[in-house]
């Protein structure tokens, strides 16, 4: 046990080893690398809590919706007194399909006019569920970018902090633990930083990626609901 001690007692004698202690002492080129994984890790949670916070946002808009859209009793009425301020993905879909239907529906003169239409607005909203994807899916490249590269960047860390080990030992031509120990904490330091950043964006990027995946599918059931209340509607208007 005294020899435990006494190593511990050698590696903090003359130097920090707190976390402060060893950015301070580090070089610049490990502190470039520590500084660069911080603002990665800052911009990442910043992206992982609006995301969440959006997320579940437009999940209760489109409880809210469904709801209303299924107890409307005509989606025309729905769509007339339908607020367009803050215009969640339902909505915007739900427009874009009664703008399509609205457009073209005084042209149905056929049998097979009804299945042209019942296209265009698939198409249109289909569109539109695409364009608010974009939306939902911006920045995620950038968890994904940081999920997969922080490790290198720790280990680039890693890589620079033993040099900088090497370097003390042969300018001072001496490999006790004082002398080596701020390298080694240094490159430590970096590779669990590298770590620490990656694990919390590699699981946020898949947990995210996941509920928009699930949000698309739900809006792509909608379309088809929607798609089949307005083919009833257009062959009624046939007869």
């Amino acid at each position: 046990m005294n020899g435990i001690e006494d190593v511990v007692v050698a590696a903090s004698e003359g130097n920090d080893m707190s976390l402060l202690g060893i950015f301070l002492q580090a070089s610049f080129a490990v502190k470039f690398v520590v500084i660069l994984l911080v603002g990665c890790s800052f911009w990442s949670w910043t992206i992982i809590f609006a995301k969440f916070s959006f997320l579940r946002k437009i999940k209760a808009c489109a409880d809210k919706f469904e709801e209303a859209f299924w107890n409307c009793g005509s989606i025309d009425n729905l769509f007339d007194n339908l607020s367009r301020k803050g215009e969640d993905p339902f909505v915007s879909v739900f427009i874009s399909g009664m703008q399509e239907w609205r457009r073209t529906k005084a042209k149905i003169r056929h049998p097979l006019g009804s299945i042209s239409l019942n296209e265009r607005i698939t198409r249109m909203m289909h569109v539109t569920i695409g364009r608010e994807m974009e939306y939902l899916e911006q920045y995620l490249g950038f968890l994904a970018t940081v999920g997969s590269t922080a490790p290198f960047i720790g280990l680039l860390g890693t890589v620079l902090g033993i040099m900088n080990t090497f370097e003390s030992i042969g300018f001072d031509k001496n490999t006790s633990l004082t002398s080596v120990a701020p390298g080694i904490a240094e490159a430590l330091f970096a590779t669990a930083l590298g770590l620490i950043v990656t694990i919390p964006a590699v699981v946020a990027y898949n947990k995210i990626s996941s509920e928009i995946n699930k949000y698309r599918s739900r809006l792509e059931a909608f379309v088809d609901e929607f798609s089949s209340i307005i083919s009833r509607q257009a062959e009624n208007a046939e007869v």
